[in-house]
């Protein structure tokens, strides 16, 4: 690629990955462009999570690439931490330091990473709990937080490190169901920020408004790929097919 215009956000070529005699992934290829926002779907240990956590760099692969503003990030010499402070995650449980108040977790990264100073940290804390409803929870400890506004607070705290990308892994699967839309609200006003982002779901209705593409794996492959209309509601491979039936037959219990 002759610029950085033309080439993806980020790309996987070809990623393998094995747990001893378990092959997670397959040989999976993607694409993603900036601004762009990517929903993972499929059944559980499909691969959705392990491939985030190689985009992270927190598991390595065992074959293929990933290219990340044109290098090669996932080659054994790499620095790790360099693409960590440009690609942010969140888990699906919130990892919250429990002996640390909101602005603490929140500010901790910015000030032992980026090396900014307490003020300027607090500052860009502040101001993101406040884009995100959560300006009177600063002075708090994660235990006297609801279970939507832990997550909230854990998808500020990787705001904080302003990424140039984003990944979410079921943000909202350890929530109780009242308080999903507030999380989901919060992807939502991120795509409108324009923020790139790849995020695992099992929230079919919210990947088809919120994503740009749908990617379904199957057996650690990408089975099918394309716009959320057409993969969500005329998919092509009849394994997709199989898939989203599954998923509506259980929404029907």
């Amino acid at each position: 690629m002759t610029s950085s215009e033309a080439r993806p956000a980020l790309r996987l070529e070809k990623v393998h990955k094995a747990y001893g005699d378990n092959a997670v992934l397959r040989g999976v290829s993607l694409d993603i462009d900036e601004h762009e926002v990517v929903a993972l779907i499929g059944s559980s240990g499909c691969g959705k999570s392990t491939l985030l956590r190689c985009l992270d760099l927190l598991e390595p692969i065992d074959a293929g690439a990933i290219w990340f503003e044109g290098e090669d990030i996932s080659w054994p010499g790499y620095d790790v931490n360099a693409a960590r402070r440009k690609i942010g995650i969140v888990f699906q449980s919130f990892n919250l330091f429990p002996h640390r108040s909101v602005i603490d977790n929140i500010t901790l990264a910015p000030r032992k990473v980026l090396g900014l100073g307490g003020d300027e940290a607090e500052a860009r804390a502040s101001d993101l709990l406040t884009r995100f409803g959560l300006a009177d929870k600063a002075a708090d400890y994660p235990d006297r937080l609801s279970g939507g506004q832990q997550q909230r607070v854990a998808i500020v705290r990787a705001l904080a490190m302003q990424p140039k990308i984003m990944l979410f892994d079921e943000i909202t699967s350890a929530l109780d169901p009242e308080l999903v839309g507030e999380v989901l609200n919060v992807i939502r006003d991120l795509k409108q920020a324009g923020l790139t982002m790849v995020l695992a779901t099992h929230e079919m209705t919210f990947a088809r408004e919120v994503a740009t593409r749908v990617a379904f794996l199957d057996g650690g492959e990408v089975a099918e790929l394309g716009p959320p209309e057409q993969v969500l509601s005329d998919p092509q491979q009849e394994r997709t097919r199989q898939f989203l039936r599954r998923v509506t037959e259980a929404r029907r219990i």
